[in-house]
């Protein structure tokens, strides 16, 4: 058994939110019971995740995505309200990490996906946010754009959308960020990468990786950010003598 706010000071600790600028809180979002014997991790707080916590009696949910994002609407109704009392009825504290769970350099979304794939890590590339969430690493040698396709597919088990450049040839630098970052791609064509993985694509992102020289791959933002937030729940587990379980709800985004 650990005390909530132990578990939540090591995790801030470990993720230090402080350094980013977010468009979410970071840290516990909803307070709970005050000893946590079982977290529960997964991407998202949406309420079949919270359904599963209930019913395996978890004390602490444990995400990516959170709520209380950005220009959303404070109004605790419909889905919100729904959600919240799932919580607030059974002493389950809901704690969240975005940009700091992205960017950690060994329990992060990036890192994870990238020691999954293979990839030598040589760096980042800061970008407009300036927290280093684009990663650079070098590929195994040989590979190509439809090689690199198939790799991803079989770690992540779903086929990404491929946009090939033209004129093809090996890669030799890959580039990547999780989730909801195709608009970086002009960040890793500036850091001399072959190819771009992120989660998702937008109309705009194939014509830039044409245009751009780059192959873009968009391997599901769901799919890409499954790895950390259990690595995460792993390390609290293996440091504060608790029940960890990650529960994976499908998203096919």
């Amino acid at each position: 058994m650990a005390n909530r706010d132990e578990l939540v000071a090591a995790c801030d600790r470990w993720l230090e939110p402080h350094r980013f600028k977010d468009y979410t809180v970071n840290g516990l979002q909803v307070a709970g019971t005050e000893d946590v014997k079982r977290v529960m991790t997964g991407v998202t707080a949406c309420q079949a995740l919270l359904d599963e916590a209930v019913a395996w009696q978890a004390d602490l949910v444990l995400v990516h995505h959170g709520y209380f994002w950005k220009n959303e609407s404070v109004t605790i109704t419909g889905m919100k309200r729904r959600r919240l009392a799932t919580l607030l009825a059974h002493d389950i504290n809901l704690l969240a990490y975005h940009l700091p769970l992205d960017a950690h350099p060994e329990l992060g979304n990036n890192a994870e996906l990238g020691r999954r794939l293979g990839f030598s890590v040589t760096g980042c590339a800061d970008g407009a946010l300036g927290e280093g969430l684009v990663w650079l690493g070098e590929s195994r040698p040989g590979l190509d754009a439809a090689g690199l396709a198939r790799d991803i597919s079989a770690c992540l088990d779903r086929e990404p959308l491929l946009i090939q450049a033209p004129g093809g040839g090996d890669i030799r630098r890959v580039a990547w960020c999780t989730g909801g970052a195709q608009d970086m791609i002009s960040v890793a064509q500036e850091a001399g990468a072959d190819a771009f993985i992120s989660g998702e694509i937008s109309e705009r992102t194939t014509h830039l990786a044409r245009e751009m020289g780059i192959h873009y791959l968009a391997a599901g933002h769901h799919a890409t950010e499954r790895y950390g937030v259990q690595a995460l729940g792993e390390r609290l587990a293996a440091e504060c003598d608790i029940e960890h379980r990650f529960v994976d709800i499908d998203n096919p985004a």
